[in-house]
């Protein structure tokens, strides 16, 4: 899966952003404490008892030096082989490399050489904590928009995660470009992180501690799916969102009427399929999600329930790995035994968080465009 445990840049050379973004996390952040905003600690939904039996696992000083906006654990992990992009001091690493059991295997890349670091220092702390005869978890140096050139092979991964790291590279395309050629067919991107209610103002995306709260480089949700459809995903699927909010004055000064929410969403790797309906049944099972899974904001699934889908979800979950917890059936039959869901439209992230309850929005801030920039999404 990978040529070796640290690679250079090979062709791809470093931005000035780079840089900045290397100098904040790897000397002036030093704990999770130091941050100034929620955007990098925003809890994106209540985590399951599994996973935070697995976090407590994970050594005290790794734990210290997480900087995430959200839940990055998909479902379905047994034996998954995952990379973590901006991995950092290796905490969900370590926790997710217990959660694919020693027959999985996790990879972690990173650009800062303390981050890694302290990683590497824990890896053989946490394979004894776990029972394993060998270490299921690497880590690489290299950057996110050159998986490749950091010796990562194509057609690799069965799922990619990140927490809070997109936001940070200043070529968010090629980002989802490297994640598409080093998926494995059916594959998913799973992924927190941060977006905007416009599009930002040079002022705010050329200040260096908006960028490193991962505010200053945040896209317009819109562009997101934009972005991931040019590359080659599935419609973004958008599992939950929040608020995040910002109490520096000094900052929110020169933010103004922006607004940001953290989102966590999933991008699927899978050919283009049928657009009609589908019956599905989950048949259980999921480590933490036995009796109902929650696929996305908008289709929870409950174990022996009968449920049509729209084409384009009958369509990822026949061709990822969850294709064997589902039973599928053509469309039509008795509604009385089935419970229909309307086609998938586009969730706002905005309009999510207020739903959710996550505080602080109004329907006027609540959409893609804010007062400042109200052709935010448009080209």
């Amino acid at each position: 899966m990978m040529a070796n445990d640290s690679s250079s840049s090979g062709n791809f050379f470093d931005s000035s952003i780079h840089e900045d973004v290397k100098d904040y996390y790897g000397r002036k952040l030093k704990k999770t404490l130091d941050l100034k905003t929620s955007a990098c600690v925003t809890p994106a939904q209540p985590m399951p008892a599994f996973v935070r039996d697995a976090l407590k696992k994970v050594h005290p000083e790794v734990s210290a030096k997480y900087y995430g906006c959200g839940l990055v654990v998909p479902e379905c992990l047994e034996g998954c082989r995952i990379l973590d992009l901006g991995s950092g001091s290796g905490r969900d690493c370590f926790m997710l490399s217990l959660l694919v059991g020693e027959k999985g295997h996790v990879s972690g890349i990173d650009m800062t050489d303390s981050q890694l670091e302290v990683a590497r220092k824990y890896t053989d702390y946490h394979m004894k904590e776990f029972g394993y005869k060998k270490p299921n978890v690497s880590f690489v140096l290299g950057y996110i928009e050159a998986l490749t050139e950091a010796g990562l092979e194509q057609n690799s991964f069965d799922i990619i995660v990140s927490n809070c790291v997109v936001n940070l590279s200043p070529d968010k395309k090629r980002v989802l470009a490297e994640v598409y050629s080093v998926l494995k067919e059916g594959g998913e991107l799973y992924f927190s992180d941060i977006y905007c209610s416009g599009r930002l103002t040079k002022e705010i995306k050329n200040h260096k501690v908006l960028w490193g709260e991962c505010l200053g480089g945040a896209l317009c949700w819109k562009d997101l799916l934009e972005m991931a459809n040019e590359v080659g995903f599935r419609v973004p699927r958008l599992v939950t969102a929040s608020v995040v909010t910002v109490d520096n004055k000094e900052l929110l000064d020169i933010l103004g009427d922006f607004r940001f929410v953290s989102a966590t969403y999933r991008l699927f790797k899978v050919p283009e399929g049928s657009t009609d309906t589908c019956r599905v049944i989950y048949n259980g099972g999921i480590t933490g999600a036995e009796d109902s899974f929650k696929f996305d904001c908008q289709y929870t699934f409950k174990v022996d329930e009968v449920v049509e889908v729209d084409g384009e979800v009958a369509n990822i979950l026949k061709h990822s790995r969850f294709a064997e917890d589902f039973t599928f059936q053509p469309p039509g039959g008795s509604s009385e035994c089935c419970r229909v869901k309307p086609k998938a439209d586009v969730v706002d992230p905005f309009e999510l968080a207020v739903q959710l309850g996550s505080g602080g929005l109004s329907a006027a801030t609540g959409g893609c465009c804010s007062t400042q920039s109200a052709d935010c999404c448009k080209r």
